[in-house]
């Protein structure tokens, strides 16, 4: 691991692995706040960061937040109506025009999530518009497989529109493919579409184009591809919510973390950074985080990174990882 670690431009510092990000010099702001509201704490943690906030917004002509929605029946697995809500309560005196809610979850129809976690009541209190990907327009990207040869996709064109400010929010969980599932890899993989009437299982109609971007049925190809996707379209905000997060094996199937904490930047990577450290994992060893590190997509390196609000150490907890672990860690041997 030390000589990838050194052709990562991985640096070890206190006896932590410190991504070094090629070309990103300046300082990034994370917001960390923990407490006893959902809602609250990213409220909070975005005014914490506003004046950057301020400062991409004002290059843009509307907002789309994209939520984890993985799946549309069990909460634990997507994003909470709670966190949306402090989102769009920060947002408020800062955008006028109603903000767009879209998803293209990966079991089903974008409406049935919507209504099981009960968006439409923040419809209701917020202008806001709940946007399916899959009846959107779409472009053709493309993913390698196993043999890294190139698979075409369909991607959304709704979410490259060069005048969106794109809010990717996820929950804080272990993965069983990628270590971990943050913002970055909600926003590549929602982003992929599938067939409307579409369903996991047998018997169900379409086809999903999500599934390719796992690299084959050995995951040879996942890291690779999210990095390729982190080119195409990265979030311009990340909301981490570390309320009630998931270890084990997530990113549907695992149980909760009574963690209270919520992450904010206007610098994707670095958020990643800090909610990678506050699940206890390590960084060196998240491929796809790496790779963006060292292309300079954003601020990886610990030095770089000011913490406002709480302090990192204090809610630092040890997520247990997926019980597959050591087979997505098989990465590391072959690189």
């Amino acid at each position: 691991v030390v000589g990838l670690a050194g052709s990562l431009g991985l640096q070890a510092v206190d006896g932590v692995s410190r991504a070094a990000s090629a070309g990103v010099a300046a300082t990034s702001r994370v917001a960390l706040q923990h407490g006893g509201s959902r809602a609250e704490i990213v409220f909070q943690a975005l005014k914490s960061i506003e004046p950057d906030v301020r400062a991409a917004l004002a290059k843009k002509k509307r907002v789309i937040i994209k939520p984890n929605m993985v799946v549309t029946d069990r909460q634990l697995a997507a994003t909470h109506a709670d966190c949306l809500e402090g989102i769009l309560e920060f947002l408020g005196p800062l955008v006028k025009e109603p903000v767009l809610i879209a998803e293209s979850p990966a079991n089903g129809p974008a409406a049935e999530g919507y209504a099981n976690y009960g968006y439409s009541r923040l419809e209701k209190a917020y202008p806001i518009k709940l946007v399916d990907l899959d009846v959107q327009s779409s472009s053709v990207a493309h993913m390698v497989d196993e043999r890294h040869c190139p698979r075409a996709v369909r991607y959304s064109t709704f979410l490259l529109d060069p005048e969106a400010f794109v809010v990717s929010t996820a929950n804080l969980k272990a993965h069983d493919r990628a270590v971990v599932t943050l913002s970055l890899k909600n926003l590549a993989v929602g982003a992929l579409l599938k067939d409307t009437g579409y369903r996991w299982g047998p018997g169900s109609e379409g086809i999903s184009d999500k599934a390719i971007v796992h690299g084959g049925r050995e995951n040879q190809g996942i890291h690779f591809n999210l990095f390729h996707l982190a080119k195409k379209r990265a979030p311009d905000l990340t909301v981490l919510d570390g309320f009630e997060g998931m270890e084990h094996n997530g990113p549907v199937n695992g149980t909760p973390v009574d963690h209270r904490v919520a992450v904010a930047s206007a610098d994707w990577l670095a958020a990643e950074r800090v909610g990678v450290e506050l699940m206890g994992f390590d960084f060196a060893k998240v491929g796809y985080l790496t790779f963006c590190a060292k292309a300079g997509m954003g601020q990886a390196n610990w030095d770089a990174i000011e913490i406002v609000g709480e302090r990192m150490t204090d809610h630092i907890r040890s997520y247990q990882p997926h019980d597959n672990i050591e087979r997505q860690y098989r990465w590391l041997q072959e690189a």
